[in-house]
């Protein structure tokens, strides 16, 4: 059975994050990790994003929208119950704790701080909760052979757009400093007919 991990809005936000994360997942074919979303979580982070991009044309949000439920289409929750059984002071993460344990999730992965907080006995959860960051540098350890390659070819499509940060400064600028750092081993180990030139 595959490992589920719901992602959250603040995860799903950040284009950097929603690439390597669908990236991976589908590099394994599924092996390691199913993503979960559900419709509240997506819109979300489309109201953020938007919020955050108010003069960015439609078509950035429909992709956005399109690129999750295409390829994360089978990972929807449709149906979850809040029952008040989240010990966190924020209600706002009542859902999304709702449907981590509708999913049968394994792994929360979010960067909200109301997971972390001091009123919260992480080890009483049916989840672990895990920063992207933790939550890559932990498929990095489960599965090198993945990451390189999707590592591989974000590396080759980013070569091409001028201007473009590098993979390391993306990751970094999307929290995820510990996972960069893989990723730029990754980078020093691949074949020099692989880098792009």
């Amino acid at each position: 059975m595959t490992t589920r991990a719901l992602v959250d809005a603040n995860v799903l936000y950040s284009r950097t994050l929603r690439d390597w994360l669908i990236m991976i997942q589908l590099e394994s074919e599924g092996g390691i990790y199913e993503l979960c979303w559900t419709e509240d979580i997506l819109a979300e982070a489309i109201t953020r994003f938007r919020d955050h991009n108010p003069t960015v044309h439609g078509r950035v949000i429909a992709k956005m929208h399109d690129t999750v439920t295409e390829y994360l289409g089978v990972g929807r929750i449709d149906d979850y119950r809040i029952d008040g059984s989240f010990p966190g002071a924020d209600p706002h993460d009542q859902h999304v704790h709702a449907a981590a344990i509708a999913a049968g999730a394994t792994y929360l992965i979010t960067d909200d701080p109301g997971f972390r907080s001091p009123g919260i006995d992480l080890d009483s959860l049916p989840y672990e909760v895990h920063t992207p960051d933790s939550f890559l540098v932990l498929v990095d350890d489960s599965a090198p052979h993945d990451v390189r390659a999707v590592t591989r070819d974000q590396e080759r499509y980013w070569d091409r757009k001028p201007g473009s940060k590098t993979l390391v400064q993306a990751l970094q600028d999307a929290g995820c400093p510990d996972f960069a750092q893989r990723v730029l081993e990754h980078l020093c180990q691949l074949p020099a007919d692989d880098t792009p030139t």
